[in-house]
């Protein structure tokens, strides 16, 4: 399948078809784009991925006017091409077999059994393309009594218990509380490049591609990591430390004279120097703090009195000595110091693209950093349907008279460039 001239990559000569939306697919081809595949996004005509929509915040335009790409779309979905194809229509789904034929991934995220019904399932399009890759990201799997449910990310942190151990205690006024971020989403759409990566792998061996069944559920069940084995191993269901480590003391967020920092002590020998900077050496040998486990086991008597310490100076001061006596601390940023904090800045963590719209816009950088073949930008976040004549010229070998026809049907949307032109020659 032939490939639009782009910077190489680790992908580099792969093609994705997307057919997925929200957030975890779209992490997942985020990914494979940023690794040089060529990501072909499916969207419906007219109305496009879900998230579009989810807003505000919106991109503003050069006027300082908001426009219909909104902040979490844009989160989401670089150097992808945004093909604009009606999967309700039989011709609609003759094209997108047509694409699966050649592609070498097809990623989706619809319900259990809604792809079969227009015959754009593993099994038919496997005929197809035996070396096609094809990834199924769902709430609750291809099988088991929740395969037909419709997941979401808020439901999958409560269901799959990491909102158990997520917030402070009821004793302390605390509730039940969900990440700040789509991280289930997030995390299956890793999950899922993971599983991706494998098979190309197998395939390059073998020659034959596979059906990759990935859940949101599953996904968020496997990251419980050592809460989740603890339970397994002792029995106990464990409950909520607001910031506290269930391991480890003191691990958690401590007032300052003027507002709270962390300290995340690891081992004992920082313990003792912490003890040291605070003017309190005797804590650290007390045999109720001495070790790790003693700490753990006497918190309630050890964080009360280290809060007492920490309110004598303020949060800057803190980190200046701590950092200098080697003991783990920071501050709590929020997104602006994030953002503008200088570590971030040099890691490239915040990108600039060209945006059609808004001159540009800015994003967030790949954490990837790979020596040979490192991550390209190639382009932001595409309007709607912007690239369905090109893709489909392309890969389709469709003409500028048959795509006019299927845009008059409906079938497919040629972007608001085209439907711009159009206007004007009425």
């Amino acid at each position: 399948m032939s490939q639009s001239p782009a910077a190489p990559g680790s992908l580099a000569g792969l093609v994705v078809l997307d057919l997925s939306r929200i957030l975890a697919g779209p992490t997942c081809t985020q990914i494979l784009g940023d690794l040089g595949a060529e990501v072909i996004k499916i969207e419906r005509p007219g109305r496009g991925d879900d998230t579009r929509g989810w807003g505000p915040p919106f991109l503003k335009d050069g006027d300082g006017n908001e426009t219909q790409e909104s902040a979490y779309y844009l989160s989401s979905n670089r150097n992808k091409a945004s093909v604009a194809i009606d999967l309700a229509s039989e011709e609609g789904q003759k094209m997108i077999r047509e694409l699966a034929g050649k592609a070498d991934i097809l990623v989706e995220n619809f319900k259990v059994g809604d792809l079969k019904r227009r015959g754009l399932d593993y099994e038919t399009l496997k005929v197809l393309n035996p070396r096609l890759i094809y990834c199924s990201v769902t709430g609750f799997g291809q099988t088991g009594p929740y395969a037909h449910r419709a997941g979401y990310d808020f439901l999958i942190q409560g269901m799959g218990g990491i909102m158990s151990l997520t917030g402070f205690p009821d004793d302390e006024g605390g509730t039940e509380t969900k990440c700040g971020v789509g991280i289930a989403d997030v995390m299956c759409g890793m999950y899922a490049t993971v599983s991706i990566l494998a098979a190309l792998n197998h395939r390059h061996e073998t020659g034959e591609g596979q059906h990759v069944d990935i859940s949101l559920l599953d996904a968020q069940v496997s990251w419980l990591i050592n809460q989740g084995v603890a339970y397994l191993v002792s029995g106990d269901v464990p409950g909520r430390l607001g910031n506290g480590h269930p391991t480890i003391v003191p691990y958690e967020t401590f007032p300052g004279a003027d507002q709270s920092f962390i300290i995340a002590v690891g081992n004992d020998s920082q313990f003792q120097k912490f003890c040291d900077v605070a003017g309190a050496p005797e804590l650290a040998l007390d045999p109720l703090f001495a070790k790790n486990a003693d700490r753990v086991r006497n918190r309630k008597q050890l964080i009360p009195l280290i809060r007492r310490l920490t309110i004598e100076k303020s949060a800057a001061d803190w980190i200046g000595l701590l950092e200098e006596a080697g003991v783990p601390c920071g501050p709590v940023n929020d997104l602006g110091q994030v953002f503008s904090d200088p570590q971030i800045v040099e890691r490239n963590m915040r990108i600039t693209l060209p945006h059609p719209l808004s001159g540009t816009v800015d994003l967030i950088g790949s954490p990837i950093n790979l020596e040979k073949t490192p991550v390209t930008y190639a382009k932001a976040p595409p309007l709607l349907g912007a690239d369905t004549e090109d893709v489909l010229t392309r890969h389709l070998g469709l003409d500028t008279s048959t795509l006019a026809d299927l845009a008059e049907k409906g079938i497919v949307d040629l972007g608001a460039g085209a439907r711009n032109e159009g206007n004007s020659d009425s």
